[in-house]
């Protein structure tokens, strides 16, 4: 139960940190001020948004990190007992299937020791391949221009 609160407060935080950071103004949107930027000063204050986001992501960013922290402690402490984690526990349909066969074992194959090599009684200046009877190919019949 509690740790489906954590999941969802987490997803949450990380939502809200993509929003707040998209909502940020960049380093070169001072240039374009002059054109009605100071509209922001209306909805949060005389400082204008930067103060108040800053902020809101500086926090926003110290719980994603606790909660990420604290995930992994409990994910760890977790695999050290067994991997009893509520996860592993509900496997749900999968739960019902029967466990795989061992697998069998495949005899390799014997390689004999390889043989020294040889060194060819005259050079070689091109490969030699048996010629092969061309297989006879159907013919393609054509069919007749359409009249016009």
């Amino acid at each position: 139960m509690w740790l489906q609160l954590v999941n969802v407060l987490y997803v949450l935080v990380a939502i809200a940190m993509i929003g707040l950071i998209l909502m940020q103004r960049g380093a070169g949107a001072q240039a374009g001020s002059g054109f009605g930027g100071g509209a922001s000063a209306t909805v949060f204050g005389s400082r204008g948004a930067s103060n108040f986001l800053t902020k809101s992501t500086k926090w926003l960013a110290i719980m994603f990190f606790a909660i990420s922290l604290g995930m992994a402690v409990y994910a760890s402490k977790m695999a050290r007992q067994g991997g009893a984690t509520p996860a592993a526990a509900d496997l749900g349909v999968m739960g019902q299937q029967a466990p795989a066969a061992p697998a069998q074992q495949v005899p390799t194959a014997q390689v004999p020791a390889a043989a020294p090599a040889q060194q060819p009684a005259a050079p070689v200046s091109a490969p030699q391949y048996a010629q092969q009877p061309a297989a006879a190919a159907p013919a393609a019949e054509q069919a007749p221009a359409p009249a016009k």
